[in-house]
């Protein structure tokens, strides 16, 4: 997470992982949720936190979720169904579930095929947000495998030189396990930063770098400055002169993968919800399992030991600062904006919940 969006450590109130879980469970119960899916809801969301992925976490994802279920736009008891198949790979209608919940059952469906196959694949359609992508890829690590997934997000991300959008946010994860190393957990979203950074940003009353988003116009902006009242996203890259063709074109992917594979059109002409895609890749089908790990080990540790440029502490790659930020957070609490706590204190008020999330 970039330094502009944390929040700044005088303002930010603690919460214990267990006590931010154990409230988000009650609010999904609330929403009709049954049990076991609540807590997987809840997991998946506090998981976002506890890495350090604030802009899929219970920030700014949960008081959408209760707006959607309370206007009907989320089905809290869904009954996912299975629409075409082959052996190694699934169409799942997710019947509008929770994306937290169904998200994770495709991803299984990929896993068990993956177990018989040596790789397992799922598109689902008809779905709903399904968190951070990162969660479902890294799925496949306890089972030994690399996994993938993605999805469609909001239609808000501008085609190279375009004045208007033509395809989602579309985030992309992938998760490759090692030994000893961090594992390489890779989860980006397609435009030029994860739309919720611009969410972020407006709560933390920062600017936002240049060649993030356009004006209204479809005009990049260029400079630092307060996020504008109407604005589109730009793909990652942010310009043409440094690349912004390749996000794109890995944006347009996502939506081939997820909703023009799974029946329901793609970009502008989406006719569904979110659909999301999901692969499982079992090592053992291409590689010794054991000969891959300590490969990635010493691929991992020569990354992270390249010399760093002047300026710069040290080098990293994807998956690295999640597992030092879990450690940190399990230890001494997630940190979270005073106007997000006053939200939950609000909403355990109206649902006649149990306060558990400061002392007061």
């Amino acid at each position: 997470m970039l330094e502009r969006f944390h929040v700044p450590e005088d303002q930010a109130i603690h919460v214990t992982p267990e006590d931010m879980h154990s409230t988000v469970t009650d609010i999904f119960l609330k929403m009709g949720m049954p049990a076991d899916d609540a807590d997987l809801g809840a997991e998946v969301l506090v998981y976002a936190d506890i890495r350090g992925i604030e802009t899929h976490g219970v920030s700014n994802m949960l008081r959408g979720y209760v707006k959607s279920f309370g206007e009907g736009g989320m089905n809290p008891t869904p009954n996912p169904k299975i629409v075409r198949e082959m052996p190694a790979a699934a169409l799942l209608d997710c019947d509008g579930g929770h994306g937290l919940v169904v998200g994770p059952m495709a991803m299984n469906m990929a896993i068990e095929r993956a177990k018989v196959y040596g790789i397992g694949t799922v598109t689902a359609n008809n779905g709903r947000h399904f968190g951070a992508a990162a969660y479902h890829a890294a799925m496949a690590l306890e089972h030994g495998m690399i996994g993938v997934a993605m999805t469609t997000g909001g239609m808000n991300v501008v085609p190279v030189d375009g004045a208007k959008p033509a395809m989602g946010l579309n985030p992309i994860a992938v998760a490759v396990p090692t030994r000893n190393e961090a594992p390489f957990i890779f989860d980006a979203s397609m435009s030029s930063v994860a739309g919720n950074k611009i969410r972020l940003a407006q709560r933390l009353g920062v600017d936002v770098a240049p060649g993030w988003i356009t004006d209204g116009d479809g005009v990049p902006i260029v400079e630092e400055q307060p996020v504008p009242d109407e604005f589109f996203m730009l793909p990652s890259g942010g310009t043409r002169e440094n690349g912004s063709h390749k996000g794109a074109s890995l944006g347009m992917w996502v939506e081939i993968m997820g909703a023009v594979l799974g029946g329901t059109g793609g970009g502008p002409n989406r006719k569904g919800p979110a659909a999301h895609h999901f692969i499982a890749y079992n090592i053992e089908a291409f590689a010794d399992p054991e000969t891959f790990l300590d490969d990635m080990d010493e691929y991992m540790k020569a990354v992270r030991e390249t010399p760093p440029i002047p300026g710069a502490e040290r080098v990293v790659y994807a998956g690295m600062p999640e597992q030092e930020e879990e450690v940190e957070r399990r230890k001494n609490g997630i940190p979270y904006h005073p106007e997000v706590i006053d939200w939950f204190r609000h909403i355990t008020g109206e649902l006649d919940l149990e306060w558990r999330l400061t002392s007061d």
